[in-house]
């Protein structure tokens, strides 16, 4: 009989505690529906702040909206319109977030929230900047936006994640430059001659973003399509790209010579050399 009563214990805890909660849930939702209503904008300020604080970030943002205009003006505006844009950074609404930012920006120039304004306007388009593979415009916008933080503010504390999040970014835009390249390199001589889009897209991606991370795929697919062009050459042109593959080789080596694509970069040269001397 010991092992049910315990069993029956338990669940009686167990609907103590799910009532409890209910009770709870629903004497916040009384309180919060009573707040809508009232027309105290103080007392609606105080709780949208003790809401925001709890992260309970969609009803502060309601609050906050709701007595924007009375405050409009007055020596409250400027942090009421600073939590305003950081309740929409909790919801991840970083679209809106950005607008209420822009919008302290240009109305408080000068204000004590001007620093953190600039920089979560770059931040909240970090993460707002999508894949790789899609359209890149809001990545340049985020960029852009850390370039004039770091303009504004050189000795704030924050200029090292800037300095961060920007080249992570960069990187993206590099990774997008290689996907293209390497989409021209697999269409090879498919309706053009996309051997040579390739080399230029991977070209032009080394000297947009010169330090970023994929660097050596970039320029390996260089070598690697100088190297079909010298295959699927007409006599009369082949001599001439086999020069060109060779310097590239010799250009790839000296950057990496221990780089992973070593071994391939290797044999593209021998194979080179053999069909030349054959």
């Amino acid at each position: 009989m010991q092992p049910k009563t315990v069993k029956t214990q338990k669940t009686m805890i167990k609907k103590l505690v799910f009532f409890a909660t209910v009770t709870v849930i629903l004497a916040s939702c009384g309180e919060y529906q009573k707040l809508l209503k009232s027309t105290d904008p103080e007392l609606k300020y105080s709780k949208a702040i003790e809401y925001f604080e709890k992260k309970d970030f969609m009803r502060a943002t309601t609050l906050f909206d709701d007595i924007s205009n009375y405050f409009k003006g007055s020596e409250r505006s400027e942090t009421l319109l600073n939590y305003l844009a950081k309740s929409y950074v909790g919801q991840k609404d970083y679209y809106t977030a950005i607008e209420y930012f822009k919008s302290y920006t240009r109305t408080y120039p000068k204000g004590k929230y001007i620093q953190d304004a600039k920089y979560m306007i770059a931040y909240c388009n970090y993460l707002n900047s999508p894949d790789a593979r899609l359209d890149q415009t809001v990545t340049h916008e985020a960029i852009a936006a850390f370039q004039e933080f770091i303009d504004f503010f050189p000795e704030s504390e924050k200029v090292p994640d800037a300095v961060k999040l920007m080249d992570e970014l960069y990187n993206k835009l590099a990774y997008k430059e290689l996907l293209n390249a390497q989409l021209y390199y697999n269409l090879g001589n498919y309706l053009g001659n996309n051997y040579e889009s390739a080399v230029i897209t991977a070209s032009n991606a080394l000297k947009k973003y010169p330090t970023n991370k994929y660097r050596e795929e970039l320029s390996f697919i260089i070598l690697e399509a100088k190297y079909q062009q010298v295959l699927q050459s007409f006599e009369s042109r082949k001599t001439d790209r086999y020069h060109n593959t060779v310097d590239e080789y010799y250009s790839f080596i000296s950057e990496f010579p221990d780089g992973k694509r070593r071994k391939q970069a290797d044999k593209i040269l021998n194979e080179a050399k053999k069909m030349m001397n054959e």
